[in-house]
C-alpha cells in the first residue's frame, strides 16, 4: 500500500507501463539471439525516455508505501556520521591523508606541515557545492612540494589532471583531460611526470574514445599537447597501463595490462644509462608474454623487489638486481603460502633499526594478518597484534627511510583507522581514528564453510543480532565473485543498519574473487563462471538449511559484476529468493562488449565474437533467461547515468524483460527501476549514500517482512 501527501492509503499499480517490444535479433555463428527490448538501447530516444519516465513515476508509487524507509535513512546517517581517514603518505616532515569529518559530503585532502599546521589541499565541495564532484587520485610530488590530483566533475567520471604548489595552494598546472585511471610517477626535482592519458576522440575510431591510452612524459607548465608519447603506441586498444619511478629517478616501471586481465607485462628502464633520456627510456623487457601479474619496487639498498603470482598463484616475494631484473634471476625472499594470499608489503631500514624489516600483509581466508620479517633473509621475526578480524591496506612507509609502517584496518563494526607500527619497539599503536564518534549496537559475526554443487569449500561470513540462528530471520546474501576482488570484512552502514534492525547480512567469498588466490579466481572465469552462480545458490541453501532465514525471507544484493551475479541467481533459481537488489549490473551478456568499458572485460567473461565463448555467455546471460509465466522475485534495479564502466541499457532491458515475463503480482511482488542522475558508478556524495542506501534497504525490509523499529 502506498499513501499520498496527506497520508492517505493509495491502491498500488497492478499493471507495469508498456515497453517498446519488437523482433530484433543478431544471428551470431548460426545461432539466432532474440533482442526483443533493444529499442531502449538509447538512452536518449524519446520511447526510451517516456518509458524511464513511467518506471520513475512507478518507482516512487512503490516507495512511498515503505515504511521502514525514515529509520533507515536516519540510522544510515548517524552510521556514516563515523567519517573516514585515509593512509598518510609522508614526504620528509609533510604528510598528506584524506579525511572526512562527520558533516562533510565528501573526504578532503589535507596536509600537515613540518611545523604541525594542518590544511586543506583539495576540497571536492568546496569545488562543487553540488556534491557530484569527487577527488579520484592524487600524488605528491617526491619532495612533496607538489601535489597532482584529479577530479571528477558533475558526475561524469572523467578524471581531470591538475598540479597545484603545496606551499600556497595555487594551481601550477593542468588541466589535463582524459586522464581516467592514470598514475603518476613524478621524476626527483617535480620539473616532470610520467602519466597515461586516452588518445583524443578525434584520433580513435568511433565509439574507442573510453580506450586507447599511452604513457607520456609531461614537463611541469608545457602544453598537454606536446607531452612526449613514451609508450603504448601499436598495443591492445584496451590495455591499462602503469608506470612508476624509484625514489632516486634512475628506474622507470611500465606494466601493460589488457582490459581486466589477470596478467601483465613489465618493462624496466635505466633512465641514466649511456644513450638514454627521460624522452626515449630504454625500457627492456623483464615479464613479457607471461601468464602471470607481477610489479616491481627498487628498494633504497638498490635491490629489485619482485612481487607475483609467477609459478605461485597465492603470490610471492622474490629479490633480484635491478640490471639482471628477468626472472631466471629472481630468489625468493617470501615464499608462496599454501593457503594465505600476499597482498602488499613495506621496507623498513631506518638507521634506528638493528637490521630492516620487511613487513607482509597476507590475507587468509578472507581475513588479513601482518608479519615481520628480516628484510636481508624473509625469515620471520613475529605477527602484529589487530584489533579484531578484520581487513588490512594500503601498507605506507616513509620513502626517505624509517623504523615505521602505517596501514589501514577495518572490520564489521569498527570504522577505517589507521594503525602505526614501530620496528624498533614491534608495537601497533593508533594513529587516526575516524573522527566522528557513533554508537554500534552489539552484533555477532562469523565465518563458516559451506559445500558448493561440485564439493568445493567455500567460506561465508554471517553478521547476525545473535552468535546462532535463533529462528529464520529475513536475510539478505551478498556477493561479487569475480575480477579477482576479494570480499573481506568491512565497516557497512547498510549491514549494521540491516542487522541492528533484527535482520542477517552474509557475504559469501565465491569463486572468481582473491579470497583464496589466483586459482580460485580463474574457477569463477570465462568457461568456469557458472561455478561463481552455484557458489552462491549453494550459500543460499546453507542459510536455509541451517535455520538462519526461509526462501520467503531470503533476498540477494549485488552491483556491477555482482548485479550479474544476483541477476544470473534470479533467473536460474527463481523460486529460491523472495527478493533482489541488482545494482549497476551487466544483464546482456551477448552485447556487453559494445558499450561503456565492455571490451575491457572479456577475457573475464568470454566474447560473443568466438561460437565457442558465446557458448558460455548464452548459458547464463540473464537477460536471455527471462521466461514468460515465471514468477521471479520482487526487484529493485538501481542505475546511474554517470557511469562510465556499466550501461544502464542493462538494466532498462532487464526490468521490461521481467515486468512483460513475470506471474508475480506487480502490487506485492514488484520489478522496480531506480535510475539516478549526475552520479557515476563508484564514488558518490554522503547525502546520495544515504537515499540510495535507504531505499535498498526499505525494499527489502517491505519484501521481507523486516519491521524496523
Amino acid at each position: 500500500m502506498a499513501f499520498d501527501a496527506s497520508g492517505s492509503p493509495q491502491p498500488l499499480p497492478t499493471a507495469y507501463p508498456p515497453a517498446p517490444r519488437g523482433d530484433d535479433a543478431d544471428v551470431l555463428h548460426g545461432v539466432t539471439v532474440p533482442d526483443p527490448y533493444r529499442a531502449l538501447e538509447p538512452e536518449d530516444d524519446p520511447v526510451t525516455q517516456a518509458w524511464s519516465k513511467a518506471q520513475r513515476v512507478l518507482f516512487d508509487e512503490h516507495r512511498a508505501g515503505w515504511p521502514a524507509r525514515p529509520a533507515f535513512a536516519d540510522r544510515l546517517a548517524q552510521l556514516l556520521r563515523a567519517g573516514s581517514v585515509g593512509t598518510p603518505a609522508w614526504r620528509g616532515e609533510r604528510v598528506f591523508h584524506t579525511r572526512r569529518t562527520p558533516d562533510q559530503e565528501h573526504a578532503a585532502l589535507l596536509t600537515t606541515d613540518p611545523g604541525g599546521a594542518e590544511r586543506v589541499l583539495v576540497d571536492p565541495v568546496a569545488v562543487d557545492p553540488s556534491g557530484a564532484t569527487t577527488l579520484d587520485a592524487w600524488q605528491p610530488s617526491k619532495e612533496g612540494d607538489l601535489l597532482a590530483y584529479q577530479l571528477s566533475e558533475g558526475g561524469t567520471e572523467e578524471s581531470v589532471l591538475r598540479v597545484i604548489d603545496v606551499a600556497t595552494g595555487q594551481v601550477v598546472d593542468g588541466p589535463i583531460d582524459r586522464a581516467r585511471y592514470s598514475p603518476v610517477a613524478w621524476l626527483p626535482g617535480g620539473e616532470a611526470f610520467y602519466y597515461v592519458r586516452r588518445l583524443p576522440k578525434d584520433a580513435v575510431p568511433d565509439g574507442e574514445d573510453q580506450f586507447h591510452r599511452r604513457v607520456y612524459l609531461h614537463r611541469l607548465g608545457a602544453d598537454p599537447a606536446d607531452d612526449v608519447e613514451i609508450f603504448g603506441d601499436g598495443m591492445e586498444k584496451t590495455n591499462y597501463y602503469g608506470v612508476s619511478v624509484s625514489r632516486d629517478g634512475r628506474w622507470l616501471t611500465v606494466t601493460a595490462a589488457q582490459g581486466t586481465a589477470p596478467r601483465n607485462d613489465v618493462w624496466l628502464a635505466d633512465l641514466t644509462a649511456e644513450g638514454a633520456t627521460l624522452e626515449a627510456p630504454r625500457l627492456r623487457p623483464v615479464v613479457v608474454g607471461q601468464d602471470a601479474k607481477t610489479g616491481l619496487h627498487v628498494g633504497r639498498d638498490g635491490r629489485l623487489y619482485v612481487w607475483t603470482d609467477l609459478g605461485a598463484p597465492r603470490g610471492r616475494l622474490a629479490v633480484t638486481d635491478p640490471s639482471a631484473p628477468e626472472p631466471e634471476h629472481w630468489r625468493d625472499l617470501l615464499p608462496e603460502d599454501p593457503e594465505a594470499v600476499l597482498e602488499d608489503f613495506a621496507l623498513l631500514d631506518g638507521d634506528g633499526l638493528d637490521a630492516p624489516v620487511l613487513l607482509a600483509a597476507r590475507t587468509r581466508h578472507a581475513i588479513s594478518e601482518v608479519t615481520a620479517h628480516a628484510l636481508a633473509t624473509g625469515e620471520p621475526l613475529h605477527t602484529l597484534e589487530l584489533p579484531g578480524i578484520g581487513s588490512v591496506g594500503g601498507l605506507s612507509e616513509r620513502p626517505e627511510g624509517g623504523h615505521e609502517s602505517w596501514f589501514a584496518y577495518t572490520d564489521h563494526t569498527v570504522p577505517v583507522r589507521i594503525l602505526h607500527y614501530d620496528a624498533r619497539s614491534r608495537t601497533v599503536s593508533t594513529w587516526a581514528d575516524a573522527p566522528g564518534e557513533i554508537d554500534v549496537r552489539a552484533i555477532s559475526s562469523q565465518q563458516v564453510t559451506y559445500r558448493s554443487k561440485d564439493g568445493t569449500e567455500v567460506r561465508m561470513v554471517i553478521v547476525s543480532p545473535t552468535a546462532s540462528a535463533d529462528g529464520p530471520r529475513p536475510t539478505v546474501l551478498y556477493g561479487y565473485g569475480g575480477f579477482n576482488i576479494a570480499l573481506t570484512p568491512a565497516y557497512s552502514a547498510s549491514i549494521l543498519a540491516w542487522v541492528e534492525a533484527g535482520g542477517v547480512w552474509a557475504v559469501a567469498n565465491l569463486r572468481g574473487g582473491s579470497e583464496e588466490g589466483e586459482q580460485w579466481h580463474r574457477a569463477g572465469m570465462r568457461e568456469h563462471k557458472q561455478n561463481v552462480f552455484d557458489d552462491y545458490h549453494a550459500a543460499a541453501e546453507y542459510l536455509v538449511s541451517e535455520g538462519w532465514t526461509t526462501s520467503g525471507q531470503l533476498a540477494i544484493f549485488g552491483g556491477s559484476n555482482g548485479g550479474l551475479l544476483v541477476g544470473a541467481a534470479l533467473t536460474q533459481r527463481p523460486e529460491l529468493y523472495r527478493a533482489v537488489v541488482c545494482s549497476a549490473p551487466l544483464l546482456d551478456m551477448v552485447r556487453y562488449e559494445k558499450f561503456g568499458l565492455g571490451e575491457s572485460w572479456n577475457d573475464e567473461y568470454g566474447t560473443a565474437s568466438d561460437p565457442v565463448e558465446l557458448g558460455w555467455l548464452l548459458g547464463y546471460s540473464p537477460y536471455h533467461h527471462v521466461h514468460d509465466g515465471v514468477e521471479y522475485p520482487s526487484v529493485l534495479f538501481t542505475v546511474f547515468d554517470g557511469d562510465s564502466r556499466v550501461d544502464t541499457l542493462h538494466a532498462r532491458k532487464m526490468a521490461a524483460a521481467l515486468q512483460a515475463a513475470t506471474s508475480g503480482d506487480p502490487a506485492t511482488r514488484p520489478i522496480l527501476l531506480r535510475a539516478e542522475a549526475n552520479v557515476g558508478h563508484g564514488a558518490r556524495a554522503v547525502s546520495r549514500t544515504v537515499d540510495l542506501s535507504a531505499d535498498q534497504l526499505a525494499f527489502l525490509a517491505a519484501q521481507l517482512g523486516l519491521e524496523v523499529p
